[in-house]
């Protein structure tokens, strides 16, 4: 696994590290994600969990307050309660307490029953956990996935945040995304900021958890430090 923070930009304190699956010499996810099959994918996704919270833990997290966000594939939970059992003893053995895991649905992974979904969802929260739905607004993760099930956590797809601070459209429509998140009490994560234009953009939105390259690129089986961007003002486009 390697490590990526999201970053609290009010106190510059990373709130979560997400960990992200690599091979075994750092091979991409990609990569990695190209060997997965349905025979494989429950063992595959319980591997996953088991090498996020062990090496995270490794890495030095429970020596943060941190929380540690973990991708699923909810295509591979044929019972939450099973699933989860291998999670929950690989966190009591390595002293990580369980409600500071956050449970992301992985990327573009198809809801084939969304009532399915819906079921481990609440069985996550009934557990303590947290819920996000990844890539928001990308792929299969949008509007009507939200209008059937509300997660705690939203993370905003980084297409929409590429050059948001030059983007009319971009802004209004992150913008209305974060207003509706508001209204149904859930919190917004910007993914994929790389420049202090959208971070300064983001920020005037009202979004405060970021993640992306402009804090800290993943750290390989490591909790990178985050640089905080302090750049001046380009950005500004009210007038626009």
């Amino acid at each position: 696994m390697a490590f990526q923070p999201i970053v609290d930009v009010r106190t510059g304190r990373p709130f979560a590290y997400e960990a992200l699956v690599r091979g075994a010499n750092g091979e991409s996810a990609a990569d990695v994600l190209a060997q997965v099959t349905a025979d494989n994918r429950y063992a595959f996704d319980q591997q996953c969990r088991v090498a996020a919270i062990e090496g995270a833990v490794a890495a030095g997290i429970a020596d943060t307050d941190a929380r540690l966000s973990i991708n699923f594939l909810p295509n591979a939970v044929y019972s939450p309660v099973a699933c989860i059992q291998l999670t929950l003893k690989t966190a009591r053995a390595v002293g990580l307490r369980t409600d500071r895991l956050i449970f992301e649905f992985t990327e573009n992974e198809e809801m084939v029953d969304t009532d399915h979904v819906r079921t481990i969802i609440d069985a996550y929260r009934k557990m303590g956990f947290t819920t996000a739905i990844d890539d928001f607004g990308a792929g299969h993760a949008g509007l009507g996935l939200l209008a059937k099930f509300q997660t705690d956590l939203i993370k905003l797809d980084m297409d929409l945040i590429r050059d948001l601070a030059s983007s009319l459209p971009r802004r209004i429509i992150v913008d209305g995304v974060v207003r509706m998140a508001n209204a149904l009490g859930i919190t917004v994560i910007a993914e994929g900021v790389e420049t202090a234009a959208e971070y300064h953009a983001l920020r005037d939105i009202g979004i405060h958890y970021m993640q992306g390259y402009l804090f800290a690129r993943p750290g390989f089986r490591s909790l990178p430090a985050i640089t905080m961007p302090f750049a001046e003002r380009t950005d500004r486009v009210a007038a626009a």
